[in-house]
């Protein structure tokens, strides 16, 4: 009897890609498997033919011959190898390849040991805000696990070596089934590992790493802020039995500054200045990261008035121009004054009187403004 084309077997097309194919493999092979269907002779044929479909256009090479050949490419002496094996097999063996990720990545191969990477490790990092917008390069001292030296990271005493699980035969993992179908849970005799050590390293007592603090070189780069991260790769923990080890971010947190605040490439910071000089303008010194930079007030500056000044913030990290420096002044009130001060400045108030709407016109609207709101209401 000659063989449906195995792209009708499955129900796709010859375009289908092998997320399709292995779509359409699941939910037939659901639909079929003698598991289910009771011993139905008719119905665990079909089973065979949708396993056998599968196995050919989920195997890009197999489907490349398939296309070019047909069936013919797989019958004997065609070079392509012989048949497929007789019988559903066990049900987890079917969808071994379809349900891995559920069921804890699949199957491995018999007496490979499973190596669990080490953690990842967060280190944080307290900079000032001129180390951070100038870049530094700094020693951290990170206690984690790292290899151990005398067993060479295995675990096992120099001159020994571990030895395959008889249980999970090196997988690290058993099937238990429950119900329809069959579960991956850690071997119980070797914890998931796929080895025993019978004889143990007495530095590490078999794990393959100790623990110790490391002293390590970090390079920041400039223009970090608060929140960025630097990858140390391979510097996190070690993996036991000679597994991979993980990675350390160094977490950046800039410390509050006592004269500025960063906003991104900006730096802002307020500048307290006399009433003589807002009055009438004048020259003042503000800081900067790099030093002080002379800023020209003008007269009748009011308080909060905000000057910017280019090219005095910072390069952020990620690239990009320079940010400003921006200075808000504040007007400072006279305090600790003498009686001489204080009749000057009665005298110079009596020079306004009755003209407060010249010399102080956001005064004058304000009151202005409360009058006119309780006349309304009065009225």
């Amino acid at each position: 009897m000659s063989k449906r084309d195995y792209y009708e077997v499955l129900g796709v097309d010859k375009s289908a890609s092998e997320r399709d194919i292995k779509k359409a493999y699941k939910r037939l092979a659901m639909k079929y498997h003698p598991d289910r269907t009771a011993g139905d002779k008719d119905l665990e044929v079909k089973f065979k033919e949708v396993k056998e479909a599968y196995e050919i256009l989920s195997d890009e090479d197999k489907r490349h011959k398939y296309d070019q050949h047909g069936h013919a490419a797989f019958e004997h002496g065609h070079g392509g190898g012989g048949g497929f094996g007789g019988g559903h097999g066990d049900f987890s063996d079917v969808f071994g390849d379809v349900f891995g990720d559920i069921f804890g990545g699949g199957r491995r191969g018999g007496g490979g040991q499973r190596q669990q990477r080490g953690s990842d490790l967060r280190y944080n990092l307290e900079m000032s805000l001129e180390d951070a917008v100038r870049g530094k390069e700094l020693e951290i001292k990170v206690p984690t696990w790292v290899s151990c030296k005398p067993c060479d990271g295995s675990g096992a005493k120099a001159g020994s070596k571990p030895k395959t699980c008889g249980t999970c035969h090196g997988a690290g993992q058993v099937q238990m089934r429950q119900g329809f179908f069959a579960v991956q849970q850690p071997c119980p005799t070797c914890h998931g590992q796929g080895q025993i050590i019978s004889d143990p390293c007495n530095s590490c007592h078999g794990q393959g790493r100790v623990e110790k603090t490391k002293t390590l070189s970090v390079k920041i780069p400039a223009g970090v802020d608060t929140g960025d991260r630097i990858r140390l790769a391979g510097e996190g923990e070690a993996g036991a039995n000679s597994a991979p080890a993980g990675d350390l971010f160094v977490q950046v947190h800039v410390k509050d500054h006592p004269i500025f605040v960063r906003d991104g490439s900006n730096l802002y910071c307020e500048v307290p200045i006399g009433f003589t000089t807002a009055a009438l303008g004048g020259e003042i010194e503000v800081p900067t990261l790099d030093g002080r930079a002379k800023l020209k007030v003008p007269s009748e500056t009011q308080t909060g008035k905000m000057f910017r000044l280019r090219g005095k913030g910072v390069k952020s990290v990620r690239g990009g121009a320079v940010g400003d420096l921006l200075c808000k002044v504040m007007i400072e009130t006279p305090v600790n004054l003498n009686d001489s001060q204080k009749d000057l400045l009665r005298k110079f108030e009596e020079t306004m009187s009755g003209k407060t709407s010249k010399y102080r016109p956001k005064e004058q609207g304000f009151f202005d403004g409360v009058k006119k709101f309780f006349d309304d209401l009065t009225g």
